[in-house]
C-alpha cells in the first residue's frame, strides 16, 4: 500500500521568495550536489524573476513549495527550459526540485514533481529531461518514482561534475 502524499501548495515564486529559497537552501547538505553552498541572494532574485517570465509565457515554472499547515516555504519544484548553451540537454524542458533539510524523505519531491508534470503536459510539452548529479541517490530515486528512464551522461565543462540526464516522455 502506498503511503498518503504530503500536502503542498505551489505558488508562482515572488519577489520575496528570493529570500526564502536562499533561507532554506542555505545548508551544506542541500547543496551538497548543486555546488556546495547557497548562492547569494541576488543569484535567487534573477532566478524567481526568471521564473515568473517562464510562468507568463509558457503555464509553468519552478514553484515555490508552501507548506500549508504553516505557510512555511520548503523550497522549489517544476520546469523550466534548460538553462545553459553550451553543454547538456540544450533546448530541452528539465524538471527539478530542491527541498530544505527537513523535508527529505517524506514524499514531497516526488508529489510537487508529479504536479510540476501535469502544468508541462497541459502546456503541450511532449516530453521533459531531469538532470541529477551522479552520486545523489535520493534524486534518482525520485526519478525512477515517476517514470523516468536514464538515457544520457554528461560532465560540466566548469565543474567536472558528472551528471545523468533522465528522460520522460508524456
Amino acid at each position: 500500500m502506498q503511503k498518503p502524499l504530503p500536502p503542498v501548495e505551489l505558488r508562482v515564486p515572488t519577489e520575496e521568495d528570493a529570500w526564502n529559497w536562499h533561507r532554506v537552501f542555505d545548508d551544506p547538505e542541500v547543496m551538497e550536489f548543486h555546488g556546495g553552498a547557497s548562492a547569494e541572494p541576488s543569484v535567487y532574485e534573477e532566478l524567481t524573476a526568471r521564473q515568473r517570465r517562464h510562468h507568463a509565457e509558457r503555464g509553468y515554472c519552478l514553484y515555490t513549495i508552501v507548506d500549508p499547515s504553516d505557510g512555511a516555504v520548503i523550497g522549489f519544484a517544476g520546469a523550466q527550459p534548460w538553462p545553459r548553451t553550451e553543454w547538456g540537454p540544450v533546448g530541452e524542458i528539465e524538471i527539478g526540485w530542491r527541498l530544505g533539510r527537513k523535508y527529505w524523505g517524506k514524499g514531497y519531491a516526488t508529489t510537487v514533481a508529479r504536479r510540476a508534470l501535469e502544468d508541462v503536459r497541459a502546456a503541450g510539452v511532449r516530453h521533459v529531461v531531469a538532470m541529477v548529479h551522479a552520486e545523489n541517490a535520493r534524486s534518482i530515486a525520485v526519478t525512477r518514482r515517476l517514470g523516468m528512464r536514464q538515457a544520457e551522461t554528461f560532465v560540466s565543462p566548469v565543474s567536472k561534475v558528472t551528471g545523468l540526464c533522465h528522460r520522460l516522455d508524456l
